[in-house]
């Protein structure tokens, strides 16, 4: 891969007329060339002095200063257009942020339209949002867990399951047939997973217990009850955590959904638990690997993974390109691990290949890999929460090399966040740009406001891109597949479309992979829950757009909404798309006129 530099000596020097102009004092005067290589490297080094993250929060709407955590990204309503924020609300009503491309702006559509009123849910206490299709309709239902301020065992007011019926959401588990099915205990984090392949979704609980009370939930339609009707939008629902093995009892905090054991594309699951002896719970992790029919086996000590520090935010990813599926997470004021999945004997296990920087300890909560700027590298965003003083995000820059991995701390840019008390986050590209856009929410302790990030378009630069999204057999987001792009340079990316994460969290539905500017995109792969596997070849005139995937192969690009604020920034009016092109132009510019006036000194 290219130098970051060489990107910016290439913009620097992209005007015919500057070239010429620099190229000709060298002819001339060829004992500057040492003075004119200084200047250079000073100057790309000025031009390049940006962080990853530029501040956009004033496209929020008013309103969003409470206690706030999770943060999913689904489709509201029919489906239809672009998705939304959908953000658990503590102390207040839960939030549905829709993109406006008139505008460039977001509006809270649960305020706004009666049609989504439900979802705000003000008693709730909600904590943990996710979303999914759960009884085959096409459309994903939206569950939160409300903790009922309770931080472990039994609670007194039920979890909501919104599924979108009579035009309008309405809580399945206010429906008679299901008074019983919610969780009645407290609990952190709420995931996706399609057990068995069939395309409809059950609902992971990460319950905190207390005394043994409580334990890890699985809520699932039940497809065989006779009072079933998915025309009208009567679903029946039950708890099969026992019958399919995790029914675990814990203080539970962070879940991850995907195929992470073998190439068979079942979903396995991993849970990042706390240990409390006081309310009697253990604090091992928990690998549970799929055994291709739904049931599930703990197998986390066999593989290395039983890790007994406090957990929190947790996701997948392939940090070093081996098509293998590795796992990052964040321990409470304990060691963060980066474990690197190793296959290379009988038994699959992971190794921590985190340094001593990335593994520093800190008041972790969200924990999300992306590949920010297009690079075709993944980045680790972590988000911390004031506790104790002052409590810094960072950001690290994740290098394959070979089996293991190289790890580079990143400038966070505006991101960085030292007295915001951080407790959920995710990443989506909502304005479809080709560019992921980050959204923090804040509370627990301080009621604060969402802050919202675009990637700084320097870092970005002319780095291409490819969005993908593979639907279920019904139509819906198949959360839990995995998505591999092949590249011309022989590297393969891969990306699992996320079921739940970060912590309390859930990501987009998009493999989304950036390619940089030199490797051209060659072949396709997907593998469904059900291990499904299609294939397909692509040529660099597929490059730059999104595109969708049923699950019978057929492939179709999806437009980009009309958007008069992309691209566009107004240092006096505020933010309306990305960076300013203006703005961009003078830094280069800047770059150039400083580094020819110090020619210019130098031959004089």
């Amino acid at each position: 891969m290219a130098c970051p530099w060489t990107f910016e000596i290439m913009r620097i020097f992209s005007a015919s007329s500057a070239r010429f102009l620099v190229m000709t004092l060298l002819g001339r005067f060829p004992r500057v060339w040492p003075a004119f290589m200084l200047s250079l490297l000073w100057s790309v080094a000025v031009a390049s002095a940006q962080g990853m993250f530029k501040d956009w929060s004033s496209v929020m709407p008013h309103g969003t200063s409470q206690l706030n955590y999770g943060v999913a990204v689904t489709n509201v309503g029919d489906g239809d257009g672009p998705m939304e924020w959908v953000v658990a609300g503590f102390s207040g009503a839960n939030l549905v942020l829709q993109y406006d491309s008139r505008t460039g702006r977001y509006r809270n559509v649960a305020e706004e339209d009666r049609r989504y009123a439900a979802l705000k849910d003000s008693q709730g206490a909600a904590i943990g949002v996710c979303a999914c299709d759960i009884d085959g309709d096409g459309l994903e239902e939206i569950y939160f867990l409300n903790t009922n301020n309770r931080y472990s065992g039994p609670k007194l007011v039920r979890d909501r399951l919104f599924k979108w019926r009579n035009n309008r959401y309405e809580d399945l588990f206010s429906d008679d047939v299901n008074a019983n099915v919610s969780s009645m205990y407290s609990g952190r984090s709420v995931a996706c997973v399609d057990r068995t392949g069939s395309g409809k979704y059950g609902i992971l609980l990460a319950t905190y217990a207390q005394d043994g009370e409580g334990k890890f939930g699985l809520i699932e339609m039940n497809e065989y009850h006779s009072m079933n009707d998915v025309q009208r939008g009567r679903i029946v629902l039950h708890n099969v955590a026992q019958a399919v093995g995790i029914n675990f009892s814990t203080g539970g905090r962070g879940i991850t959904v995907g195929p992470i054991i073998g190439d068979d594309g079942f979903s396995d699951i991993y849970f990042v638990n706390e240990g409390n002896m006081r309310l009697g719970n253990r604090g091992d992790n928990s690998l549970f690997v799929n055994d291709g029919q739904g049931r599930f086996t703990n197998m986390a000590a066999q593989t290395n993974l039983n890790d007994a520090q406090p957990g929190r935010g947790v996701t997948l990813a392939d940090f070093n390109n081996d098509g293998k599926t590795d796992i990052v997470y964040g321990n409470w004021m304990g060691p963060h691990r980066l474990q690197i999945q190793d296959a290379s004997y009988s038994q699959t296990t992971f190794f921590d290949a985190a340094t001593q920087e990335f593994a520093t300890a800190s008041p972790i909560r969200t924990v999300i890999a992306a590949d920010f700027d297009n690079t075709g590298t993944l980045q680790v965003f972590m988000n911390n929460i004031v506790y104790r003083g002052s409590a810094e995000n960072k950001l690290f820059r994740i290098l394959p090399e070979g089996a293991s991995v190289g790890i580079v701390r990143e400038d966070i840019g505006d991101a960085l966040e030292p007295v915001q008390h951080g407790t959920g986050a995710a990443v989506a590209d909502i304005d479809q740009d080709g560019v992921l856009e980050l959204m923090v929410a804040h509370g627990e302790s301080k009621s604060q406001g969402l802050t919202f990030y675009h990637v700084t378009q320097s870092r970005v630069k002319d780095n291409n891109w490819l969005r993908v999204m593979p639907l279920t057999q019904y139509g819906a987001p198949a959360r839990g597949a995995k998505v591999s792009l092949r590249l011309s340079d022989g590297r393969t990316l891969t990306r699992i479309i996320d079921g739940g994460s970060g912590y309390l969290c859930e990501m987009e539905p998009v493999a989304h992979f950036g390619t940089g500017m030199d490797a051209e995109i060659r072949e396709l792969k997907v593998v469904w829950p059900d291990n499904h596997k299609i294939t397909k070849t692509l040529n660099q005139g597929d490059v730059n757009k999104m595109m969708v995937i049923s699950h019978t192969g057929d492939f179709r690009e999806i437009k980009p909404v009309e958007n008069k604020n992309r691209g566009v920034y107004d240092t006096k009016k505020g933010p309306g798309g990305r960076d300013s092109t203006i703005s961009q132009a003078l830094s280069s510019s800047t770059a150039l006129v400083l580094m020819l006036a110090f020619l210019v000194v130098t031959i004089t």
